[in-house]
């Protein structure tokens, strides 16, 4: 598994509200700026986890975005599932059209979802509070 610059950056940033963030919006030129990532990129992703509900966005003066929940409740894991679709080590553990024609057949399988499991458990586990000890 490859986390892409897009899960490697949503992580910087959720990391960046938690360091500075607080009742007040931080506008997203400040968070560019700060964390050396393109404001237009950084747009898709904010809007990626605006959407989401990660965080509240405010348009305007004074706009800008900030955490909605505190940094316990946010797992590494659910940021980077958000951002990257998902976890999976291999293509042939996902679900539903990807899903492999041979799972029935396969004794890889067992061994590809086992490691699915731990790198899920693992980043299940960590969250933003976490990241700050």
């Amino acid at each position: 598994m490859i986390v892409s610059t897009k899960g490697r950056y949503a992580l910087r940033v959720m990391v960046y509200f938690v360091l500075h963030g607080g009742e007040d919006f931080i506008p997203l030129k400040e968070i560019a700026e700060s964390e050396g990532i393109s404001q237009k990129y950084l747009e898709s992703i904010m809007t990626t986890l605006s959407k989401a509900g990660f965080v509240d966005a405010a348009t305007g003066k004074g706009g800008g975005y900030r955490l909605n929940r505190k940094p316990e409740e946010y797992t590494v894991g659910s940021i980077l599932k958000l951002t990257e679709g998902g976890l999976n080590i291999v293509s042939c553990t996902t679900q539903g059209p990807a899903a492999c024609s041979r799972a029935t057949c396969c004794r890889t399988l067992p061994m590809w979802e086992k490691l699915d499991k731990m790198v899920d458990d693992f980043f299940e586990s960590t969250t933003l509070a976490d990241l700050m000890k």
